[in-house]
């Protein structure tokens, strides 16, 4: 990974952040994401396909990310771009996609922690900008008013995110280019059985969002069957599915009507 790589990634860990400079629904809701996140890195970096092998667990695994009420425990756009970056970077250290996907999942580990880190550092910092904003506002000078949002703020983001993300790809970018450097089996072991796991666990917060009665386990377990056993397509498997909900629907209807 050389110094534009780290440069670029790290750009697009803060675009891809809670009140950047382009928005939070291109930031946040976009780049943020970690499917996004996965190709973008895999565009920067010149391996697009290992991008997709491990954003895709990496999106089933963090889809029930949340941040409610502003409260950042888990910094999902630092976690997933220093995930990928770190996969791709070391991609010739182990073998097999489970170890590979369990790369970007000790990656995303790392970023995770260092940006829900940063994001407190930044909420701290963003007092003295509060108080510059409440002088103006004070003052009744309008004109000025975007300052403190935009020069305060937005520097303020902006340094919060850049600075930790160009230090952690630097150190993974240096750790793949050292000569002769090798994963113990045991760890890649382990770190192959973290990703399935975490795969696994995404999905099911998802399903405790989604299963809230005893026929809805019955309606999943047929999907499963159908993507598993017959070999169906996600799009064959939701056609069906809309069907079903239709039948379903005009079932308790005519029941309601009865009643």
């Amino acid at each position: 990974m050389n110094i534009l790589q780290v440069i670029l990634i790290a750009v697009f860990i803060y675009l891809g952040a809670i009140g950047s400079l382009v928005g939070n629904t291109i930031g946040w809701y976009c780049l943020g994401r970690p499917l996004i996140a996965a190709l973008v890195v895999g565009i920067i970096m010149g391996d697009v396909p290992t991008a997709m092998l491990v954003g895709v667990p990496l999106q089933i695994a963090y889809l029930a990310n949340v941040t409610p009420g502003g409260a950042v425990a888990w910094d999902l756009s630092y976690a997933t771009y220093i995930g990928t970056a770190m996969a791709i970077a070391l991609k010739g250290t182990v073998s097999g996609d489970a170890a590979l996907i369990g790369l970007a999942f000790t990656g995303a580990g790392i970023g995770g922690v260092v940006g829900g880190t940063m994001w407190n550092v930044h909420y701290a910092l963003d007092v003295f900008v509060n108080r510059w904003a409440n002088k103006i506002a004070e003052s009744g000078d309008t004109k000025k008013m975007w300052m403190p949002n935009m020069i305060g703020g937005g520097v303020i983001g902006f340094l919060c995110r850049f600075i930790p993300a160009v230090i952690v790809l630097t150190a993974i970018g240096a750790a793949g280019a050292s000569a002769g450097i090798a994963i113990p089996g045991w760890f890649v072991t382990g770190i192959s059985a973290f990703g399935s796991m975490m795969a696994a666990l995404g999905m099911g917060i998802i399903l405790s969002f989604l299963v809230k009665k005893g026929v809805h386990w019955a309606i999943f377990m047929a999907g499963f069957v159908l993507v598993t056993y017959f070999g169906l397509s996600t799009m064959a498997v939701a056609v069906i599915a809309a069907i079903v909900a239709v039948i379903y629907y005009a079932i308790l209807s005519q029941r309601e009507e009865e009643c």
